[in-house]
C-alpha cells in the first residue's frame, strides 16, 4: 500500500463522468426555487408586498396616504406589531421602510408573515383549502384530520398536473411520473388543525397546473349542479376538457368526507399577470356532503368509460415468466417512448416470446404494437403484435447491457418455471 506524505496536497477529485447522450437520454432537471433565501429589499415592489399582506388577512390601519401605509398581522396578538410599507417606489425612504418590513416579518411568528415572506421569494400562485370539520378536546383536531387534508391537497394538485399534460377522463398509470415530478417545486404550508391549507406553486414552473385545476374546480362545480338540476351526467363528458377527471372527482370526495364542506380557492402571483380567460379574483369553489353521490357516481363512470389506446411502444425487457418451457409467456417492458407510462405488462405468443427473450440477452429494446387497456390503470398492453428488436448505437447498447448484467435476477428465463 502506497501512503501520500502528510505535506503533499491532497490531489483535486476527478469530476464524475457525465452520461452520454443517447435518443432517450433525460434533459435536465430545471433549477428549483428556493424557499428559505433571504429577499433583497431592492428586488422587492411595495405594491406585491401590499397586496400579499392583504391576502394574508393583515390589516391596513392608517399611514400617509399616497407616500405609506401601516399594516398590522391578523388576530389579537399582532396588535403590537407594524409595518410601514410605501405606496411606491417614489417614497425618498422606499428601500429602508422594505427593509424594515422585511426583518420584522422574518422574525415574527404569525403563519401569515411566513406565507407572505415565501410569496416574495418565490411568486407563486396560491390554492387554498378550507374544511369545516367537528372540534376535538380543547378545540385542537385530531391528527388523522391534518392528514387526511394534505392528502385529499395532493391528491388533487396531482390530478391538476395530470391535466395539464393532456385531458382524459382517466388517467391511470399515464402521465404520472411527471405530474409527480410538477409538484418537486410547490411549496406547502401547515395543515392548521386540518382545516386550513395553502400551497404556493412557482409561476415559473407550475402556472400550467394551477391554471387548469382551477378551470377544472368550476367545471366540476357546475357539473354536479347539471347532474343534480336535471338528472344528466352530460355535463361531465364536457367537463373532461377543462381537466375533470376521475383522479379530480376522488380528490374531492377525499377533501369533503367527513366534514360539513369544503372550499378550493386559487389567487393569482401579484407580480404576474392573470393567466388568459381566468378572473382575477374569483370566489372559491365549494363542495358539500350533499354532492358525494355525484362526484363518486362521475368517477365511476370516468373509470369505466375512458377506451383503450391502440400503441407502438419501444421499451425494454426487465421480467419475463411463463409457466412451461413451450407455448406462451409474459413479458414486462420499461417503456422507453410510445406510451406515458413507466412499465407495461402483455402476454406473447411463443414466437414473440422467444424474439424478445433473444433481444434482452443481447441487450437491445424491442417495439411492439397493442392497445393499451384502461383496466388496470393502462398497465396491460392487449392484442400485441409485431415483436421486433430496435437497434441502437453502441453507446446505448453498453448502458442496457451493464443494466442486464447488474439485474440478472430480474430475468427469469425465456424457459424458467413460474
Amino acid at each position: 500500500m502506497m501512503h501520500r506524505p502528510h505535506d503533499e496536497p491532497p490531489r483535486p477529485a476527478r469530476p464524475h463522468p457525465a452520461p452520454a447522450a443517447g435518443p432517450w437520454a433525460t434533459p435536465p432537471e430545471p433549477t428549483p426555487p428556493d424557499p428559505g433565501g433571504t429577499v433583497e429589499p431592492g428586488t422587492v415592489d411595495p405594491g406585491v408586498l401590499a397586496a400579499l399582506l392583504a391576502r394574508h388577512g393583515w390589516q391596513r390601519r392608517g399611514g400617509a396616504p399616497g407616500r405609506y401605509a401601516r399594516w398590522t398581522p391578523p388576530g389579537p396578538g399582532g396588535r403590537g406589531t407594524s409595518l410601514l410599507v410605501p405606496e411606491s417606489r417614489a417614497f425618498p425612504d422606499c428601500e429602508d421602510l422594505i427593509g424594515e418590513a422585511l426583518v420584522a416579518l422574518s422574525r415574527s411568528a404569525a403563519p401569515a408573515a411566513r406565507d407572505v415572506l415565501v410569496g416574495l421569494r418565490v411568486p407563486s400562485d396560491e390554492i387554498r383549502w378550507w374544511r369545516d370539520v367537528p372540534t376535538g378536546h380543547a378545540g385542537a383536531a385530531p391528527w388523522p384530520v391534518e392528514e387526511q387534508l394534505r392528502s385529499a391537497a395532493r391528491r388533487m394538485l396531482l390530478a391538476g398536473a395530470l391535466a395539464a399534460r393532456g385531458r382524459a377522463g382517466y388517467y391511470g398509470a399515464r402521465h404520472r411520473g411527471p405530474a409527480t415530478a410538477a409538484l418537486e417545486n410547490v411549496l406547502v404550508g401547515p395543515a392548521l388543525g386540518g382545516r386550513r391549507l395553502t400551497a404556493f406553486v412557482p409561476v415559473g414552473t407550475g402556472r400550467p397546473l394551477a391554471v387548469r385545476l382551477h378551470q377544472a374546480l368550476y367545471a366540476a362545480r357546475e357539473a354536479v349542479d347539471y347532474r343534480r338540476a336535471t338528472g344528466g351526467m352530460d355535463a361531465f363528458d364536457g367537463a373532461v376538457e377543462a381537466g375533470v377527471s376521475h383522479e379530480l372527482t376522488e380528490a374531492i370526495v377525499a377533501l369533503v368526507r367527513g366534514t360539513e364542506g369544503a372550499r378550493v380557492a386559487v389567487e393569482w402571483a401579484p407580480g404576474a399577470q392573470v393567466p388568459e380567460g381566468c378572473a382575477a379574483h374569483a370566489e372559491p369553489v365549494e363542495f358539500s356532503p350533499g354532492d358525494l353521490t355525484v362526484l363518486r357516481e362521475a368517477g365511476a363512470r370516468y373509470l369505466r368509460e375512458e377506451p383503450s389506446v391502440p400503441v407502438r411502444i419501444t421499451g425494454t425487457v426487465v421480467r419475463m415468466r411463463r409457466s412451461s418451457p413451450c407455448g406462451e409467456g409474459t413479458v414486462r417492458l420499461r417503456v422507453i417512448g410510445g406510451a406515458e407510462v413507466p412499465h407495461v405488462r402483455m402476454t406473447l405468443d411463443e414466437e414473440s416470446y422467444r424474439v424478445a427473450g433473444h433481444a434482452h440477452l443481447v441487450g437491445l429494446p424491442i417495439r411492439v404494437h397493442g392497445r393499451l387497456e384502461s383496466r388496470g390503470g393502462f398497465r396491460r398492453l392487449t392484442e400485441a403484435t409485431g415483436v421486433a428488436p430496435v437497434q441502437v448505437d453502441e453507446g446505448d447498447r453498453d448502458r442496457l447491457m451493464k443494466s442486464l448484467q447488474e439485474n440478472l435476477d430480474f430475468f427469469e428465463g425465456a424457459c424458467g418455471s413460474d
